[in-house]
């Protein structure tokens, strides 16, 4: 009689957890925003963002990169880092320090800078520097095409070329007109006092450009510019930061994501975590239980052709890549 009434309540829990998973399941979670300008369309094809312009095709972070990214292979999102210089200008760059972009050391190789940038104080830091003397260098220095020929290294002009240090307003202006959909990912680098002035630059540097105000997202690594976005600039877009987009897979991995609070409008996440075992993320429940929030998905750093596919059939709304032209060449075997 007694093992039969422990079963019975044994029962009557699973009962209950299997109808509250149910429910919490079916009620549509709330949504992060009611309009997302990086969640596909009907009928559009997966977004291409050139991560750093596309720094397998043309050199990283700088104007010539850009404007073949969007003119040329016709990618809808350009993916960079911001940094504040010394003198108040935001400058892409993936490095808090431009050693091993452009010839700041003179003529010396790419092994040689390696070895320099070892010892920390050795580098040039983007803090430390103007913006006038950032741009006495070419940013194409050390940048290899495929057959492995330093294609920038001696250029005459460096300023025409568009090799010289990139801001944040020259990359607006130059495809404002031109482009009016083109959007961003940018990631604000720079923490603390330096962090939140970076905010205040581009904010006050989008007011110029208001169109691409809902037209980018930003993202960083700092809870105190998180805080600062949050509370000084809602109508900007952000992407989740690691710990908050950690958080959303494992409320959905978990079925209890109503559960999760994060406001954010990107979930920008890699192929898989490690967390002393691989958790993988090319999941499509993942995907779908983003865009029941309206949230976009978008996977970075996908460089290899098989990858791109997958995430292409699985709906991804977004692929961060280093090659756009590999896979502007898989999409249009897609059209």
């Amino acid at each position: 009689m007694k093992k039969h009434k422990a079963l019975k309540t044994i029962g009557c829990i699973l009962a209950v957890i299997i109808v509250f998973f149910t429910v919490i399941n079916i009620i549509p979670p709330r949504k992060n925003l009611e309009s997302n300008p990086f969640l596909l369309k009907e009928g559009q094809q997966t977004m291409i963002a050139a991560h750093r312009g596309g720094s397998l095709n043309n050199p990283e972070n700088t104007l010539l990169a850009f404007d073949k990214a969007v003119r040329e292979v016709g990618v809808d999102i350009i993916e960079s880092d911001l940094y504040l210089t010394k003198d108040g200008y935001l400058v892409y760059n993936h490095d808090e320090y431009i050693d091993t972009t452009c010839n700041v050391n003179g003529d010396v190789s790419l092994e040689q800078v390696e070895a320099l940038c070892e010892d920390e104080s050795r580098r040039h830091y983007i803090e430390d520097m103007t913006l006038a003397e950032l741009r006495e260098y070419n940013f194409g220095y050390y940048f290899e095409d495929e057959n492995g020929e330093r294609i920038c290294k001696d250029v005459a002009d460096p300023e025409g070329a568009g090799l010289r240090i990139a801001t944040a307003d020259q990359l607006f202006e130059m495809f404002y007109e031109t482009h009016p959909d083109l959007k961003c990912i940018v990631e604000i680098k720079d923490g603390g006092e330096r962090g939140i002035k970076a905010c205040r630059v581009l904010y006050e540097t989008l007011e110029k450009y208001p169109r691409y105000k809902q037209q980018i997202v930003i993202g960083t690594f700092h809870d105190e510019i998180e805080i600062e976005l949050k509370t000084h600039y809602p109508d900007l877009l952000r992407g989740a930061p690691t710990g908050t987009a950690a958080k959303f897979v494992l409320t959905q991995y978990l079925g209890v994501n109503l559960f999760d609070n994060g406001d954010f409008a990107c979930l920008q996440i890699p192929l898989s975590y490690d967390i002393g075992v691989e958790v993988p993320l090319d999941q499509m429940t993942l995907v779908k239980r983003a865009h029941r929030r309206n949230i976009a998905v978008q996977y970075w750093t996908i460089n290899d052709a098989d990858d791109m596919r997958m995430l292409i059939d699985m709906g991804v709304d977004c692929i961060m890549t280093d090659d756009p032209k590999l896979l502007k060449e898989i999409l249009n075997t897609y059209a």
